[in-house]
């Protein structure tokens, strides 16, 4: 009877998991370019349409057309997509295959629609607190603080349903158990997106005076940089994961 070493694997440093995570961006940097920018390119201009559209909207009157509603669907299904694409392709190198970045995408639509609705499930759970809160004033900020504890327990959610194939209500509560015990460890990556956030903001902002391409160029690449937290969060899953029985 042999048993897997990622008991062992998961009790790493934190600064084991990122040094393995940075490693492994840096080594398939170029096939991870070219499985996600043309996906992030199209989420990134949606976002930056609707945000020039959203800076049109009249505040007392504000009126959302079909455009936008259509908008909104595509920067969804477009990350669905994305998502399922970076999860497989983490999946499928650390199996030890090489697949080609269209082999990836085509092989991953069919986890886009379970991913869709796991997204959309665990949003509003992680929303709701913030949102509830919101309406007493001041005390928005402690829904803030639930709605990135949550954020933290459902951040494995898009593993579940790729990797072990479960369902979206099965995802969102494996994602909830598992992540307990490293809850810390995950809640540290997920901070990662803050300095990225705020360096890809002012750089946007420097962007946007040089017009749309350039602004969208910019945060393309800010958003493939992002995919670091991706690769870090799915390192730290696979070490995690309880040790198997041959």
């Amino acid at each position: 009877m042999l048993i897997h070493l990622n008991y062992l694997e998961s009790r790493m440093s934190l600064s084991a998991i990122l040094s393995e995570a940075y490693n492994f961006f840096r080594n398939h940097l170029a096939q991870l370019a070219m499985l996600t920018m043309p996906l992030l390119l199209i989420q990134v201009g949606i976002q930056l349409w609707l945000g020039i559209e959203m800076g049109k909207v009249d505040i007392e009157n504000p009126q959302f057309g079909a455009p936008h509603m259509i908008a909104m669907m595509l920067l969804l299904l477009t990350f669905s997509v994305l998502i399922a694409a970076v999860t497989l392709f983490l999946e499928l190198r650390s199996q030890g295959h090489n697949p080609s970045a269209g082999m990836v995408l085509k092989a991953s639509l069919p986890f886009v629609p379970p991913l869709l609705l796991a997204g959309v499930f665990s949003g509003l759970a992680i929303l709701a607190p913030v949102m509830l809160f919101a309406a007493f004033g001041s005390l928005w900020l402690i829904g803030l603080v639930i709605s990135f504890y949550l954020f933290s327990r459902l951040a494995y959610v898009n593993f579940m349903v790729v990797v072990e194939r479960l369902t979206p209500l099965e995802a969102i509560k494996g994602s909830f158990s598992f992540s307990g015990p490293i809850v810390l460890k995950t809640i540290a990556l997920l901070m990662l997106y803050l300095p990225l956030s705020v360096i890809g903001s002012q750089l946007s902002g420097f962007a946007a005076m040089g017009g749309f391409p350039v602004q969208m160029l910019v945060d393309t690449i800010m958003s493939f940089i992002g995919l670091f937290v991706n690769v870090a969060l799915f390192r730290l899953y696979m070490v995690s994961r309880k040790p198997s029985v041959e």
